[in-house]
């Protein structure tokens, strides 16, 4: 398996006051990280570059203190490139046998993240960096007072620290099956398992209800590309192409009979409201002829409506579990979008059957999502405060939104071209007839600290796209980092000339 994660920058720089080398501090440093076992035999060190960088010492400084690492038989360089712990000599004799802990992430079963989303997951934690294409709420947008009040009454009355039964609180199943209703789902209590987050769902049917080796398709451009529950899962997925309608049904029957010469197609994974990444809008028709296409085909469909309560403009149509009446579709739904993505709190509804056999999964893994955070959720639907949070949330969103297109309008009407999101959190964007790389871009817009989403993360053959949130960076962010953005774009083009 290719392991081409990137490296993480050393959170650790020498005190150029102190009276000791910077070269020898560095030397203690590195030395320490090896022998406490935090840098194991055949850890490969980050780049000199990139060491440099973050300790903020010249480069000749640090291969000094390399240097003399290596001559004391800790560190190695191999042919090919890179500096590596050393799994022989002196310190692997002086420890016993080294365990090669490189050697076993190597054969781990479960793919890594791309370089570039490790690079993100990192970034956004970083004091001053503008969050461009962050898919989650502000934290001044999230429902503070709300979870202040719900966390208060919580302490008055009597609760379980216990575990829950299998398929998660009867009493937040319960406010969940009210909730379905006012959109249409019509789903019992023992229709629904409580998960931690979508991403938990995910990875429960892929290894409850999936065969591997089977075929999943799913929109292109997709979420799912930029995470590997499936594919480490042994799943092969395959994309469809979307129009303004989304996904192309007569892309989709050819895929479906393409692929069924060759694999067993198990499922269709659709984001069918406020599309992440595009921010498209499945229409009613298009999703009438997608569940008479699933119907005629045989195919099951996991329907996510993670951004679902999210419309800015008007409501979507009808989900398609509102119109199902084969059982033919599974529901994902969260919280982490439209309230806290810290409840780590979603559910999924299917039929019973289904239903039992994930939450038995759910039950050999976890044994259950939080008791406490299960409560809040009850009481979060069950006392109204939802859809109190949404009639405040959406006029601020929408404000917020106008406010990325107006400057989209002012930087980049002659650069790229984008629709305009009629709910969700997301702008596509893409560059016109542009010769830049929109990997190079990533990476010199971080370097001003600003951070963007490359649109190869949902397409990896995506050479013009990037992805731009309006929910987490406030107007003046935008501004800043638009400009930013506008800059480091202009001077790309510039250089490629």
């Amino acid at each position: 398996m290719n392991r081409s994660d990137a490296r993480p920058e050393i959170g650790w720089k020498p005190d150029h006051s102190h009276a000791l080398p910077l070269y020898r501090q560095i030397e203690v440093f590195i030395r320490e990280k090896i022998t406490s076992g935090e840098w194991t035999a055949g850890y490969r060190l980050p780049s000199q570059r990139t060491l440099a960088q973050s300790m903020d010492v010249n480069r000749s400084t640090l291969v000094t203190a390399l240097e003399n690492l290596a001559a004391a038989g800790m560190i190695e360089g191999r042919h090919g490139g890179g500096t590596y712990v050393c799994g022989s000599g002196w310190h692997a004799l002086a420890h016993g046998a080294m365990p090669n802990w490189e050697e076993a992430i190597e054969e781990g079963w479960y793919y890594p993240n791309m370089p570039e989303v490790q690079q993100i997951n990192r970034a956004e934690f970083q004091p001053g960096i503008i969050r461009l294409g962050t898919g989650e709420l502000a934290p001044e947008l999230m429902p503070q007072e709300a979870f202040n009040n719900i966390l208060h009454a919580l302490s008055s009355r009597s609760r379980t620290l216990n575990y829950l039964e299998p398929q998660g609180s009867l009493e937040l199943r319960q406010a969940l099956s009210v909730y379905l209703r006012t959109n249409g789902i019509q789903a019992s209590p023992d229709s629904i398992l409580i998960v931690s987050g979508s991403l938990q769902a995910l990875h429960l049917i892929s290894v409850g209800l999936l065969p591997r080796g089977s075929a999943v398709l799913l929109e292109k451009p997709s979420y799912l590309y930029s995470i590997h529950a499936f594919q480490s899962a042994g799943l092969k997925m395959s994309g469809i192409p979307m129009d303004a309608e989304g996904l192309h049904i007569s892309r989709l029957e050819d895929a479906i009979q393409n692929v069924a010469n060759r694999d067993s197609i198990s499922l269709l994974y659709t984001i069918p409201s406020f599309h992440n990444p595009t921010g498209l809008v499945m229409s009613d028709s298009r999703r009438e002829e997608l569940l008479a296409t699933a119907r005629n085909t045989g195919i099951s469909i996991l329907e996510d409506a993670a951004y679902s309560d999210l419309w800015l403009d008007e409501p979507p149509p009808l989900s398609l579990k509102a119109r199902d009446k084969e059982g033919r579709v599974l529901h994902m739904g969260t919280l982490s979008k439209a309230v806290s993505p810290g409840l780590r709190l979603g559910w999924l509804v299917g039929p019973e059957p289904v239903i039992r056999r994930l939450a038995d999964i759910k039950m050999q893994t976890d044994y259950g999502t939080s008791s406490l955070a299960q409560e809040a959720a009850a009481l979060w639907f069950a006392d109204g405060y939802h859809a109190q949070h949404m009639d405040r949330l959406r006029p601020e969103l929408r404000r917020r939104r106008d406010v990325m297109l107006e400057l989209l309008q002012r930087d980049f009407s002659e650069l790229a071209e984008w629709s305009v999101p009629a709910g969700g959190f997301y702008i596509w964007l893409r560059f016109i007839d542009s010769p830049l790389s929109i990997r190079e871009l990533f990476h010199a817009c971080l370097e001003k600290n600003v951070l963007i989403h490359p649109g190869y993360l949902y397409d990896r053959l995506d050479t013009d796209h990037i992805r731009l949130s309006y929910a987490y960076a406030s107007p003046d962010e935008m501004e800043r980092g638009l400009h930013v953005l506008a800059q480091a774009v202009t001077k790309l083009m510039t250089s490629m000339k």
